[in-house]
Parts: C-alpha cells; sequence; structure tokens
C-alpha cells in the first residue's frame, strides 16, 4: 500500500506539473495576441527560451536556495520513492518560471533579448526562490516570527504572493527603467492605441491559461491524500467572478473579458483552501474590476506602459489575493480559519517590497552595465525582425 501511495503522488504531481507547463504556453499565446504583429515571433521565443533557463538555474541552484536540496546525488538516491522529489522539482519549477514569463509580457515590444536572460537567471536562481523558501518552506525563522506575533503564519496556498505578487512587481521596475514604446504617448499628450495584433490568439493563451490553473491550484496539495475539491471549485468560481466583473467593468471590451478569469484565479490562489466559493466569486469579483480599472489608470494617467498589464493582473491581484485570504479564509465569512489577516498584511507586504528592490537592483544593474532596450531603429522594424531575422508570416511579404 505504501509503494502504491508513493506512486500515486509522483503520478498526481507530475500531472500538475504537466499541467502548469501547458500555462506557459498561455502566457506565449497571450503575449503574441496582444503585441503588434511585428513582436508575434519574439513573444513565442521568449517564453520557451525563458523556460529553458529557468529549468538549468533552478536545478542547480534555486532549488536548493528554497529548500536546501541538492540533486548532485546518485540516480539510484533520485528515484527514492518513486522520484518523488524529481517532479517536486518539476512541478515547482514551472511556478518558478512563472516570474520570467510574467515579466516579459510587460517588457514586450521593446527590450533586449539576452539582458533578459540574464534578468531570468539572477531571478529564478535567488531573487524568486529566496523568497519562496520564506513561504512555504520555513527559512531565516520568517513563518516562526509571523506566528508569533500575529497567531498564524502566512498563508499562501498556490502562490497569489509568492508567484504572480512577486512576479508582477519585479516587472514594475523594469517596465519604467525601460520607458515607454516609441510613439506610445505624444509631445502633445495624446496616446497612440497600439492594439492588439489578433484577439483570437489573446483568447487562446487566456483559455489555456486558465484551464491549466487547475493544476496549478488543485496540485498544490502535492500529495494526492490532501487533494481539495474545494480548491478546484473555489478555482472557478473566482475565475468566473473575475470574468464578469472585468465584462462589466471594462465595457464589453475583449481584452479586458479574457484577462478578467486570470485576475481571478490570481486572486484565489492564496486561500483556495480555505475560503467558501461564494468568498472565492467576490475575490475573483474584485480582482477583475482591480485589473480594469488600474490597467486604465496606469496606461492613461500614468503612463506607465506595461504592455500587458502584469502590474495590475500579477502584482495588485496578487497582493489582493494575499490580503483576500485573510479575509474569506476566517470562519466568520464562512471559511476553514487557520488563517490572520494581520499575518496575510506583513507576509504580502514583504513579498512585495522584495519584489521591487529585486527588481530595481537587477534591472538597473543591467540598464547601468548593458542597456536593456532596443534602439529606436529596431524597435521601428520590431523585435521580430531585430533580433530572430524573420517575421511571423513570412511567406506574405516575399516578393516574386
Amino acid at each position: 500500500m505504501e509503494a502504491l501511495k508513493q506512486g500515486a503522488d509522483a503520478l498526481f504531481i507530475l500531472l500538475g506539473g504537466i499541467m502548469v507547463l501547458a500555462m506557459h504556453a498561455g502566457f506565449a499565446f497571450l503575449e503574441l495576441g496582444t503585441v503588434r504583429k511585428k513582436n508575434q515571433v519574439n513573444a513565442l521565443v521568449k517564453i520557451l527560451v525563458d523556460f529553458s533557463v529557468s529549468t538549468v538555474v533552478y536545478f542547480f541552484v534555486g532549488y536548493g536556495v528554497a529548500y536546501g536540496t541538492s540533486f548532485f546525488v546518485g540516480a539510484e538516491q533520485l528515484v527514492v520513492k518513486n522520484g518523488y522529489e524529481l517532479v517536486k522539482f518539476f512541478f515547482l519549477l514551472t511556478f518558478a518560471a512563472a516570474v520570467p514569463a510574467i515579466i516579459s509580457g510587460g517588457i514586450a515590444e521593446r527590450s533586449k533579448f539576452w539582458p533578459q536572460l540574464i534578468a531570468t537567471a539572477v531571478i529564478v536562481g535567488f531573487v524568486y526562490p529566496f523568497f519562496e523558501g520564506i513561504a512555504w518552506n520555513q527559512s531565516y525563522g520568517v513563518q516562526a516570527w509571523i506566528k508569533s506575533f500575529s497567531g498564524e503564519e502566512f498563508h499562501d496556498f498556490a502562490g497569489s504572493v509568492v508567484v504572480h505578487a512577486v512576479g508582477g512587481w519585479l516587472a514594475l521596475p523594469a517596465v519604467i527603467l525601460l520607458g515607454a514604446r516609441a510613439n506610445r504617448y505624444k509631445i502633445d499628450g495624446s496616446i497612440s492605441a497600439h492594439p492588439p495584433s489578433n484577439i483570437p490568439f489573446l483568447a487562446l493563451g487566456a483559455w489555456i491559461l486558465s484551464v491549466g490553473w487547475f493544476g496549478f491550484n488543485v496540485m498544490s496539495a502535492q500529495t494526492i491524500d490532501k487533494i481539495s475539491g474545494l480548491v478546484a471549485v473555489n478555482s472557478l468560481m473566482a475565475m468566473v467572478g473575475g470574468t464578469l466583473v472585468a465584462l462589466v467593468v471594462g465595457k464589453n471590451d475583449p481584452g479586458f473579458i479574457h484577462n478578467g478569469p486570470l485576475a481571478g484565479l490570481v486572486a484565489v490562489c492564496a486561500g483556495s483552501d480555505l475560503m467558501h466559493p461564494i468568498g472565492a466569486l467576490v475575490t475573483g469579483g474584485i480582482a477583475g474590476g482591480i485589473f480594469v480599472f488600474m490597467f486604465t489608470l496606469t496606461q492613461n494617467k500614468w503612463k506607465i506602459d506595461d504592455v500587458l498589464g502584469v502590474w495590475p493582473l500579477h502584482g495588485l491581484c496578487g497582493a489582493w489575493g494575499g490580503i483576500a485570504a485573510g479575509i474569506f479564509g476566517a470562519k466568520a465569512l464562512g471559511g476553514l480559519g487557520g488563517v490572520s489577516l494581520p499575518a496575510q498584511l506583513i507576509g504580502t507586504a514583504m513579498g512585495v517590497v522584495w519584489a521591487v528592490l529585486a527588481g530595481l537592483i537587477v534591472y538597473g544593474t543591467l540598464k547601468a552595465i548593458i542597456g536593456l532596450r532596443l534602439s529606436q531603429e529596431e524597435e521601428f522594424d520590431g523585435a521580430d525582425l531585430s533580433i530572430h531575422k524573420i517575421s511571423a508570416t513570412p511567406d506574405n511579404e516575399v516578393s516574386w
């Protein structure tokens, strides 16, 4: 029976890893559909290469930083318990690799290729796993301190803060340091629309992400005996809550509608194992409203050119999710309890501050040493031709 359970646990978390791996296709198509046609190839290439760099760095460095585990042992030790530790690494790697995928959407259309890969290596090798270890592995005694202060540890079941808020707040300094895309904001104060190039691909990316998210959330239990249908239903309710509010607040805009479910899913990650489904619906709905309102504000008023709106979507909705777990996870609001609002506020604030400081250091250093941005000519031609020497539809551009 023990051997059967070990095999089932390995298969369970492996399937979760595969589902979250599929989400990276969602990141790719969401970015492809949002950027202009001359940057579509770059969107696809960045996500795949970022994932590959993340895998190598997380295997050799990042996983050890977070969990104190090294893979520098013989294969006979790695296959203990059906290789569970290996597939656990695979599952958690897909979370780590989501962070540069998040950042990619914010800095799209004008960022250099190689500096971002360097940033990916630093972020996945140290920045992300440092906070991951604090939140999920009791590193440095921080959780014990939070519990002594507030009565409960900081709770983030599936990464509203650890993955999404950290990714979104890392992206914000990068976006600001890069500056807006050429001609996005004109001297006379007018704004060039730069509309999405392909709404069907944008929608496809959103759907792939939404489906994969059930692996992201449900399989965060990590062993089959801890699986909870509550997590699945809460994820569903937050998804539709975000969609419906984005529909109304976003005035039927397809870009907002397809990002609405993602906002809801980002927000519900932290408390999906604690909330009542109605609480999850409200959490997702508020997140959908946050995304639409703050995306509009940052783009049109503050003139921060965050192409896919990753700071409002992941940074702000992720932070809201960390706080919402402390509100709707409480027994007084139908939750399971075992969570403290002060603990959620402290943990969320720590994640935000760490991400902003790390983002300023990583991207500020890269900008000072090798630069972050394409030249004006390269940006005008587009990242596809400038970096990859081919467009998304080269057959349409051949002269006979």
